[in-house]
């Protein structure tokens, strides 16, 4: 498999008339590799290295792929945690422009590629078995005449909801529906908010999030969801087949009956919590950039959420992922 240059944007996976492009950011980086898998994410076909780098991002064509391509990444630097460089090619990463994911996140302990606080000792554990892995994306869906219905602010009634919690217990709801997406924007579910004067639903963290390790030891799960895995991916606990579909399908419903659609978003911190936690993906990609580390010693990390890591927007292409995210939610998922 032969890779062209491609172009150093925009950022993330993008069908392009010949082809899929692909874009990384990683200022510290030696190499980027692309790993390719079959349908169901399972069965690695291919690994190749990105072969082009311009201004911190690496990039790559591959000729003749199209939608529904299964990726992943590898990312080789420096691994020298006193300096902020945590690269370690045992992991499989995901690629921070995701838009949609292969399987749910499973928990083991080859996802941790360090040793207790001192990040000194790199691990040589492969986590790819227990990844998500990206899937390239074509955008079909018809919004047809969809649009935003803009309330005055004077006249907005805001509802802060949670998808699972406002619809599992509505006896109206249908049984199928409840706990999803297709749930908040059900008849019985409109008609509540409508006979309540509701003009706009704030639904609590919808994008893709994982349990942290201490809630999965004791089989619990993080209902909330401030814990991001990935920012552009509907959470799939919130569908029954299709995340990406089902959300759009709610957000259409709900303007068509008036009703705006507000997100809760969390872009102040990642999954990955602090050098204890997990390498899913930035941390991998380049840690010493997309953090915020600590100045008297940057094997640990700043943590001004109180969730283990704080992400560094004064960095311009971290501060650019958070800006293309919200600008993907707006204009392509239609929230207002």
């Amino acid at each position: 498999m032969t890779l062209e240059a491609g172009t150093p944007w925009p950022l993330g996976a993008t069908l392009t008339e010949v082809g899929v492009n692909f874009a990384v950011f990683s200022a510290h980086a030696t190499r980027i590799e692309l790993c390719l898998y079959d349908r169901d994410g399972v069965r690695e076909l291919a690994r190749v290295a990105l072969p082009a780098h311009t201004d911190g991002v690496w990039h790559g064509l591959l000729p003749g792929a199209g939608a529904g391509l299964v990726y992943g990444l590898r990312a080789h630097g420096p691994q020298d945690a006193a300096r902020g460089h945590r690269f370690n090619p045992d992991k499989l990463l995901l690629d921070p422009y995701a838009r949609r994911l292969t399987a749910a996140w499973r928990w083991s302990e080859a996802h941790l590629g360090d040793v207790h606080d001192s990040a000194d000792r790199h691990v040589a554990r492969d986590n790819a078995r227990d990844m998500p892995k990206a899937v390239v994306e074509r955008d079909v869906f018809d919004w047809g005449d969809d649009r935003p219905p803009r309330v005055p602010l004077a006249d907005t009634v805001l509802y802060e909801v949670h998808v699972k919690g406002f619809t599992w217990r509505h006896p109206e709801v249908p049984a199928d529906e409840r706990g999803r997406f297709l749930g908040v924007a059900s008849a019985p579910a409109i008609a509540h908010l409508r006979r309540l004067g509701v003009t706009a639903v704030t639904l609590l963290p919808v994008q893709q999030h994982l349990t942290e390790a201490g809630l999965a030891r004791r089989g619990a799960h993080n209902y909330w969801g401030y814990n991001t895995l990935a920012f552009n991916v509907p959470d799939a606990r919130f569908a029954a087949r299709d995340a990406v579909l089902e959300f759009r399908t709610m957000v259409q419903r709900l303007h068509a009956a008036g009703i705006e659609v507000i997100l809760d978003v969390v872009y102040n911190h990642t999954a990955e919590s602090d050098q204890r936690g997990p390498t899913v993906s930035w941390r991998g990609l380049d840690n010493a950039s997309w953090y915020r580390l600590r100045h008297e010693d940057a094997r640990f990390y700043e943590n001004h959420a109180g969730t283990g890591n704080s992400l560094d927007l004064s960095q311009p292409r971290v501060l650019q992922f958070v800006l293309d995210s919200l600008r993907y939610w707006v204009a392509d998922m239609h929230v207002d």
